[in-house]
């Protein structure tokens, strides 16, 4: 659907942080009949409807209707809502097209495409090879890293390069369009999202769609110490670039640990297709000091070091962060919501190799009494429910030379709305020196 005048839009999902509003105020500059519907009510979403004052769109707030959805011309929805809602079927069943921003803007792209895509370390891998890139073409960031590029596209040129961080809900959608970029960067697979893909297999499988429809003359560049990404190399015919941490020269920067380290080799791998070398990599993110809320360093104080890894929302990434600090040092906050996946090897992890070990949220307890069934534990253990709790026993029980680390391992659900606002909470309870 090239020309978007006139037709008949419904979006659905504004999203509360901003989620919806973009092409909301995208597809009225497209001069589109434009219908935003959100489960959610009117005072929950207030802050984003605000953004939309002024804007000719019709707002069904606090519930979805089925003929919003049957009767338009198009459906863009947030990948949030997976395509077994009720709602995208009976819109399919219509015979409506369905579509996500991402999408729109996929199709309208003039530039060439790198993708990038993992469990975790999409993020901060988008993030260097940004940088990396920087160094010898005009480059454009965004997808699920936290931009839309919609606006951007009568500036952007066939020459220029874009870098699109993809979630596996974007590339669930995507699949649809048999689209994969000229470049795909494939970092650490594990399970995630269970409950919105249905199972593990389905969930690796989205992720898939990166690589599934690249060309012999597209590369696809798989993290060669991860099985499932390694695996990818059989569902494409493009050229396939492996990387590791000791692929090069290892990169100079100030954000720790190996895992880090793997993310920039991968950067580098994507980045050296277009020319860029090792040298001008390395100058590119000598002082890049990280994303928000992954291994950000937040406060020091007496020779304590507060880290905030609120992005840590699985276990394996839990385990990279304990990781990245001296053994026996790190007291390590865990514990959140429950996403059905394996806690075994974090808690042998945190067992043996963390000072100490302070667990909140809905699975604080049974973190609590796993950790503590292994002989090997070296960690103390203490149940803090909250994370004001677990914030004023650490402080309590640090040294100089400790470091104090929120990486729960766990979605945020239970207690915030999101990790951003977990790791904004930890923030403010370790800088807060009534405490």
């Amino acid at each position: 659907m090239d020309d978007l005048r006139n037709k008949h839009i419904t979006i659905a999902g504004l999203g509360r942080f901003g989620g919806g509003i973009t092409v909301a105020k995208w597809l009225c500059r497209q001069g589109a009949k434009v219908l935003v519907t959100d489960k959610d009510p009117a005072e929950k979403l207030a802050d984003s409807v605000s953004q939309l004052d002024g804007l000719d769109i019709q707002f069904v707030l606090g519930e979805h209707r089925i003929a919003d959805f049957t009767s338009c011309d198009l459906v863009v929805i947030s990948p949030a809502i997976p395509p077994t809602s009720d709602y995208i079927q009976a819109a399919r069943s219509a015979g409506v097209p369905v579509t996500t921003e991402i999408r729109l803007f996929i199709e309208r792209c003039p530039a060439k495409i790198i993708g990038v895509t993992a469990t975790k370390g999409k993020s901060t891998t988008t993030a260097l090879l940004g940088m990396m890139l920087k160094t010898k073409h005009k480059i454009w960031v965004g997808g699920n890293i936290g931009g839309s590029l919609l606006f951007d596209l009568p500036d952007i040129q066939s020459s220029d390069l874009v870098v699109l961080e993809l979630s596996s809900y974007m590339l669930e959608y995507l699949g649809e369009m048999k689209w994969s970029p000229h470049v795909a960067v494939v970092g650490m697979l594990s399970q995630d999202h269970l409950a919105w893909h249905g199972s593990v297999e389905n969930y690796i499988d989205a992720k898939r769609n990166l690589v599934r429809f690249l060309t012999a003359d597209d590369f696809a560049i798989l993290n060669g110490e991860n099985e499932s990404s390694l695996s990818f190399g059989h569902h494409t015919q493009a050229q396939i670039k492996t990387y590791t941490r000791h692929s090069t020269t290892p990169f100079q920067m100030r954000l720790s640990g190996n895992h880090n380290q793997l993310n920039a080799q991968g950067a580098f791998a994507a980045a050296s297709v277009f020319g860029v070398t090792h040298a001008q990599a390395q100058d590119a993110i000598r002082d890049f000091g990280g994303l928000p809320h992954r291994l950000e360093m937040v406060h020091e104080l007496n020779g304590v070091k507060y880290i905030n890894d609120s992005i840590a929302t699985i276990p394996e990434a839990a385990i990279a962060a304990l990781g990245s600090f001296p053994e026996g040092r790190v007291i390590q906050i865990v514990g959140g919501d429950d996403k059905g996946l394996d806690m075994t090897s974090m808690c042998d992890a945190l067992a043996k190799h963390a000072k100490a070990v302070l667990c909140v949220g809905r699975l604080g307890q049974s973190l609590s009494e796993m950790i503590s069934q292994f002989q090997h534990r070296q960690a103390k253990v203490e149940l803090c429910e909250t994370l004001p709790r677990a914030v004023e026993s650490a402080k309590r029980m640090a040294s100089p030379g400790d470091v104090v680390l929120l990486s729960t391992g766990c979605a945020s659900y239970d207690q915030f709305a999101n990790f951003e606002k977990r790791g904004e909470a930890f923030i403010k309870l370790v800088r807060d020196t009534g405490n």
